[in-house]
C-alpha cells in the first residue's frame, strides 16, 4: 500500500508564491505611506494607485500560494 507524500515541486512553487506575496504586502503599504507623507503633487496620486494595486496583488498571491501549498500536501497524485 502506497502512502501519499508531499509533492515537493508543487510545494516549492507555493513557497515562491508566498515569498512574492510577502514582498507585495510590505512594499504596497510602504509606497502608500510614502505617497501620503510627501508634498501633494499629481505624481503622488499615481504612486498611491500603484501601491493599492501592489496590495491587491499581494492578497492574490497569498491566496494562490496557500492553495498551491495545500494542493501539494493533500491532493492525490494524478500519475
Amino acid at each position: 500500500m502506497e502512502t501519499d507524500r508531499t509533492n515537493k515541486e508543487v510545494l516549492i512553487k507555493g513557497i515562491k508564491l508566498m515569498g512574492i506575496a510577502f514582498a507585495c504586502m510590505f512594499s504596497g503599504p510602504t509606497l502608500a505611506y510614502i505617497s501620503q507623507t510627501k508634498l501633494k503633487s499629481p505624481i503622488n496620486f499615481i504612486i498611491l494607485i500603484i501601491a493599492i494595486l501592489i496590495c491587491i496583488l499581494g492578497i492574490f498571491f497569498a491566496f494562490k500560494g496557500i492553495n498551491t501549498i495545500m494542493n501539494s500536501m493533500f491532493k492525490k497524485n494524478q500519475s
